[in-house]
């Protein structure tokens, strides 16, 4: 299980303090709501390292991982922006999940093609990115980030901007995903339709505070 107890982000302001306490467990996808700006994504920056809490702890079975550094962290991550290479193959964008340099092994291939085969992108491993859909690149950054099958996935508002069909099934899929690998999975989200759609439980960022509903 994932656990955030009491977990504080402190800014520059003395009383400017963000509070957060949460429990995630196996295959469930816990959905943060709030308005822009309330501090939803501040999470996920603690989760993943890129910010250092002033306070509390960041628990995976027990195992604390605020210590530990960014590149150590069991966690994946999916912004809003997908960051593709657009003169790169869908292969070698996925690649660069493990190699900066594209130096891969058999091994390394063959877990793309797995990988492409659980988004539904199997045919499309040697199309260069430019060429793909808004919807399929966007499933193309999150075969990136599962190949590193860390059991932390955090989701940045990462569908917004698609259209209604398409966010709904990149929704689906990442349910599917989460159910089938065991991930613990924190989706940051303005959209109540999101929440309804996948959501095992639903939190709200509010006056510094993040509470379950």
């Amino acid at each position: 299980m994932l656990k955030i107890t009491d977990l504080k982000y402190r800014y520059k302001s003395i009383d400017d303090v963000y509070t957060y306490t949460l429990s995630v467990k196996p295959q469930e996808i816990v959905a943060i709501l709030g308005e822009s700006g309330s501090g939803k994504s501040t999470l996920l920056d603690l989760i993943a390292g890129f910010l250092a809490a002033s306070g509390g702890s960041i628990e995976l079975d027990e195992k604390e991982l605020a210590a530990l550094p960014v590149e150590k962290r069991p966690v994946s991550i999916l912004f809003q922006q997908h960051n593709l290479f657009e003169h790169l193959s869908v292969q070698k964008n996925i690649l660069l999940g493990v190699s900066r340099t594209l130096k891969s092994s058999r091994e390394d291939v063959a877990k793309v093609q797995e990988i492409l085969k659980e988004v539904g992108l199997e045919k499309y491993e040697h199309t260069l990115a430019s060429s793909l859909s808004g919807g399929q690149q966007q499933r193309v950054a999150l075969a990136r980030v599962l190949l590193r099958r860390e059991p932390i996935l955090l989701l940045d508002e990462p569908f917004t901007g698609l259209d209604a069909k398409t966010r709904m099934e990149m929704l689906d899929l990442v349910q599917k995903i989460s159910r089938e690998n065991d991930l613990h999975t924190v989706m940051v989200t303005h959209e109540l339709q999101d929440c309804e759609r996948i959501a095992d439980r639903v939190y709200l960022m509010k006056d510094h505070q993040l509470t379950e509903q």
